[in-house]
């Protein structure tokens, strides 16, 4: 039978995202993929402002507001009342950015998961604190201008490689990890049904490109997505109980052609692209020997 998506919406039309918002597409694909029995946790982020003030809302399921660095804690309290009330149907979604999962939120995030509750934990990724003025976080890749590392005379862009937390989650142990990307609808909701079939933490880091804060006309929002995984920037994999499986794209393509739309890294040199195309090769030559290695464990 073929894959189709989810015909009902659980997110409202209207919203106050910047244009082109990978994150709004993000936290659509979610719902549509866990349905109506969900509730949504999240923490200061674009996504505590995109639904609008209130009387107003954006999200056909609840929503609970959180401190920046609480999500982790927050969804455990939300998957055991929950379960206490009998409510073991119910789906519990941290749904959080990069500043609030790879930096102020990554110990919570930890001790959620070590700690077994039956919870998804999705990180949008649109790699810097872009509701305060794109400011850099520890999931900005190598290269990018922002506005806490601005180029300038002296050529100050972040110098060092992304933080990518699925990898982090996949070397705790957790029963469920994978990446995806807004481009790619169809292969993100199937993670999220199969995700769904396991009893314990999910983790997921979605690629949710911003125009605002990548410096990227809004109408190229999607394409950027997808260049991002032809070019190898950001694979898609999906790790389930110790296996991983790495997906190789239909088509390939060089890296300039996913930096060359991005105004953040126009300033970039021959040199500094050829350092983040080793780091890309050495990422991707790491997945690819884990990949194997899961598929044929040692004695």
């Amino acid at each position: 039978m073929p894959f189709s998506i989810p015909r009902e919406e659980f997110m409202e039309p209207g919203h106050t995202a910047c244009h082109g918002c990978g994150a709004t597409l993000a936290m659509r694909y979610v719902l549509k993929a866990l349905g109506k029995n969900t509730v949504v946790s999240v923490p200061a982020s674009c996504w505590a402002v995109i639904p609008g003030a209130m009387p107003y809302r954006t999200l056909d399921v609840p929503m609970v507001y959180t401190p920046f660095a609480a999500t982790g804690a927050v969804i455990s309290g939300l998957r055991e009342s929950l379960d206490i009330q009998g409510k073991e149907d119910y789906n519990v979604v941290g749904f959080a950015g990069d500043g609030g999962t790879a930096d102020i939120g990554l110990q919570s995030l930890s001790g959620a998961m070590e700690r077994g509750h039956n919870v998804f934990y999705i990180m949008y990724d649109n790699e810097g604190y872009m509701n305060t003025g794109v400011q850099r976080s520890g999931s900005t890749p190598f290269g990018a201008e922002t506005t806490t590392t601005p180029v300038g005379i002296d050529r100050n862009f972040k110098r060092q490689n992304k933080k990518v937390v699925a990898d982090i989650m996949m070397a705790q142990g957790v029963p469920y990890v994978a990446t995806a990307t807004i481009a790619y609808p169809e292969d993100l909701i199937r993670k999220l049904n199969n995700a769904r079939k396991i009893q314990g933490p999910k983790f997921i880091q979605i690629l949710a490109t911003c125009p605002t804060g990548w410096y990227l006309p809004p109408e190229k929002s999607v394409e950027v997505s997808k260049l991002a995984v032809q070019s190898g920037v950001f694979p898609l994999y999906e790790f389930q109980n110790g296996v991983l499986r790495v997906s190789k794209p239909s088509r390939t393509v060089g890296l300039k052609d996913y930096l060359s739309i991005q105004g953040r890294f126009s300033h970039l040199n021959d040199e500094d692209i050829a350092q983040l195309q080793e780091y890309v090769n050495n990422r991707m030559t790491m997945l690819l020997e884990k990949e194997k290695d899961t598929a044929n464990p040692r004695p």
